[in-house]
């Protein structure tokens, strides 16, 4: 297929390179444009100067970038996505970003008679470099149902949530339980040193029950050796929670939990964290 995809960072670069890798016509766009320059000597592929050229002609439009004030700009912006974008395509946004954006690029989309799908992911760079994402899609299901074998090119596991932004809804669940569990390693390793246990021994027991979770299994050895230069990095966890806190305000859910792991994660910025890995939980503990 001819596809574009608009936003080279972390994630969007290699998961572009893996549509083009299967075979597809893909056209990048990215703001910083060496960055696209350099996607383009990795991979077969066109570079577009603007959203709006990459989309011409495309049958599907990939985006992957920062935040709403990010999204509004790549796609409804005067030489965005849906400027340039024929009717009867698909926008798929990988954005994580707010269920609000979400339904108002739906709109937008829907008097241009252009799909809309709002389909965030988890699985951190990690996951993006060995195409091994989760996705959590919300939108029509005529239209996921046309754009998933494209996205099978990058993920592990897809999955149709509901209606447009639910997707982002999903994905506000799924930070709201990895701060809780990151919290919970951290006060549990810190526990265990300052008892002088064995940490690997105590890992190693219960990491078997039902204590086990992927950030056990990952993240406790880099965590004890105080290394956080790597994954997904705070100010962009900061950026999630913030977006889940919104929207349980508007739902009216209690994030009791969620509220104070975002302070920590404020505590660890003031140290320096911006960019640490969210396990840096732990160097509020033991700075």
């Amino acid at each position: 297929m001819k596809v574009a995809f608009a936003g080279l960072g972390v994630m969007g670069y290699p998961m572009a390179g893996f549509l083009a890798g299967a075979g597809h016509d893909v056209t990048v766009f990215n703001r910083t444009r060496s960055k696209a320059d350099a996607w383009q000597e990795q991979y077969a592929g066109s570079v577009a100067e603007t959203p709006q050229e990459a989309a011409a002609g495309a049958e599907i439009v990939f985006c992957c970038v920062g935040n709403d004030n990010d999204v509004r700009q790549v796609i409804l912006g005067d030489d965005g996505v849906l400027a340039g974008i024929s009717t009867g395509s698909v926008i798929v946004d990988h954005t994580t970003a707010s269920a609000t954006v979400a339904c108002e690029v739906y709109g937008q989309a829907k008097k241009k008679r252009v799909d809309f799908l709002d389909a965030p992911l988890s699985g951190g760079q990690a996951g993006a470099e060995s195409g091994q994402l989760t996705i959590m899609v919300g939108g029509d299901q005529l239209a996921y149902e046309r754009i998933l074998p494209v996205m099978d090119c990058y993920a592990k596991a897809c999955t149709l949530i509901g209606d447009v932004g639910c997707g982002q809804k999903a994905k506000m669940v799924n930070q709201i339980c990895i701060a809780g569990l990151v919290q919970g390693l951290a006060e549990g390793l810190h526990f265990a040193k300052r008892s002088n246990l064995d940490v690997s021994a105590v890992i190693g027991a219960i990491s078997k029950g039902a204590a086990q979770s992927w950030q056990m299994e990952n993240r406790w050895q880099t965590m004890v050796a105080d290394e956080f230069e790597f994954g997904f990095a705070v100010e962009w966890m900061r950026k999630d929670l913030n977006i889940a806190l919104d929207e349980a305000e508007r739902v009216g859910a209690t994030l009791e939990a969620t509220r104070l792991v975002d302070r920590f994660y404020a505590e660890v910025e003031k140290l320096g964290g911006k960019r640490f890995d969210t396990s840096s939980l732990i160097k509020r503990l033991e700075p």
